[in-house]
């Protein structure tokens, strides 16, 4: 008879511990800011990838808020960083990126700051998790706090002030510190299902608006969300029945606001996605457009139309209230790289306007090689056009043209009533044949 051996089970390994409730949006948020600060990314265009370990829509909005006011502060939270430590952390590493979300949650986004470390930590699990608790405690025993007005990066501080002076720099300061309020464009300026406050005609600004697909209105396409300078470009063409181009159009509110002004549209954009997008736009509000996939440099209309605008590909600083990674992403090379490449498209549009017909040209961006300097080499190149200056009456009160008959918005524009973002619109006129 054999004699019976049992085996010894094999220890089971430790359990880890389950990692504090928000730790995996913390994750999505150091994801996204590593992709805009290490990898130059949009902050909109990362979020699908850096997001896709989060279910719930309220998750993937809060990994949104953290990443952007961590970008919105970020000169102020690495002072806090650099003040409590012995040796100035490498701008990449972990432990500088996880104090970061720490302090944005803890002195910006009203996180109570035992939530806003733990959900970190993880974020530094094997590496200097000593570190980090150890200068977060140090700042939170210590008092630190943000200033009320975020100071701005040094490149974008030094730029500005050279192209618009110190009052300028000093309002992009204050517009930095919050999101902006909501700005709507109606389909019928006479529609008044919105209750806010109005700047100009077809226009409702909206303080803490609340989700925008909840808002009267949506569903039935009364209105969408644009900002006030964005709406300059469409109004300076006006109302018309004839046909107009609206280049690198997505995502659309300039070809609805022409399609609700009467024009018969053509909008080109080289996006697939959102060229989607815009037709999505045109089906909600009731718009029509032709909407066309295509590279400007390459398509072509069958005919010159009567009204051209160019809103064109740029650094989009101008944005940068609603958007603060652009001021990450927007250094000298990628604006001379955006203004070469406007002034191909600027040539090429041209050519497509009808004699005696309008032309637009605008850029969300707050870079003279992006605006004046473009007009400038434009008309130097281009004697049958002229720039035509906005009538009485055709602006936003508050927002006037320059003395050379261009229009730019900059920080401190309406800034009583909540401010707008920077462009620069151009309206020129092409002779006549």
């Amino acid at each position: 008879m054999g004699v019976m051996t049992t085996r010894a089970k094999p220890p089971r390994p430790p359990r880890r511990p389950a990692l504090p409730l928000g730790t995996a949006t913390r994750r999505a948020a150091l994801r996204l800011l590593d992709a805009v600060l290490r990898r130059g990314e949009a902050l909109e265009a990362a979020l699908p990838a850096a997001t896709r370990d989060l279910v719930s829509p309220p998750d993937r909005g809060l990994a949104h808020a953290i990443a952007a006011e961590t970008l919105r502060r970020l000169p102020d939270l690495d002072a806090l960083i650099d003040s409590a430590t012995r040796q100035i952390l490498p701008e990449d590493a972990k432990a500088r990126m996880a104090l970061r979300i720490a302090l944005a949650q803890a002195l910006a986004l009203g996180t109570p700051p035992h939530a806003a470390i733990a959900t970190v930590l993880p974020l530094v699990d094997g590496g200097p998790r000593r570190l980090v608790h150890g200068v977060f405690g140090t700042l939170m025993r210590g008092g630190a706090a943000l200033p009320e007005t975020p100071t701005l990066l040094v490149p974008v501080a030094e730029r500005w002030r050279e192209a618009w002076g110190e009052e300028v720099v000093a309002a992009a300061s204050r517009a930095i510190a919050a999101p902006p309020p909501l700005d709507v464009t109606l389909r019928d300026p006479a529609w008044s299902g919105l209750e806010g406050e109005s700047l100009a005609p077809g226009h409702v600004r909206l303080v803490d608006a609340g989700p925008v697909p909840e808002l009267p209105g949506y569903d039935a396409g009364a209105w969408w969300v644009q900002d006030l300078a964005a709406s300059l470009p469409a109004r300076l063409i006006g109302s018309g029945a004839g046909q107009a181009l609206d280049l690198c159009a997505a995502p659309g509110g300039k070809t609805l606001q022409l399609a609700a002004a009467g024009w018969q549209v053509t909008a080109v954009d080289a996006s697939k996605s959102r060229a989607a997008r815009l037709n999505e736009n045109l089906a909600r509000t009731g718009l029509s457009a032709d909407v066309v996939v295509g590279d400007v440099l390459d398509w072509a209309p069958d005919a010159p139309a009567e009204a051209v605008l160019v809103d064109a590909p740029c650094s989009a600083t101008g944005i940068f209230r609603r958007h603060p990674d652009v001021l990450h992403r927007a250094h000298d090379g990628v604006i001379a790289e955006m203004a070469e490449l406007q002034g191909r498209i600027l040539a090429r549009a041209a050519d497509w306007v009808r004699p005696g017909g309008l032309l637009v040209y605008a850029t969300c961006s707050l870079e003279p090689a992006e605006g004046e300097a473009q007009l400038a080499q434009f008309l130097g190149q281009r004697g049958d056009f002229a720039v035509m200056p906005p009538a009485p009456g055709e602006l936003p009160a508050g927002i006037a043209a320059h003395p050379d008959g261009y229009v730019r918005t900059l920080p401190g524009t309406v800034e009583a009533t909540g401010g707008c973002d920077g462009f620069f619109v151009a309206r020129l006129r092409r002779a006549s044949a």
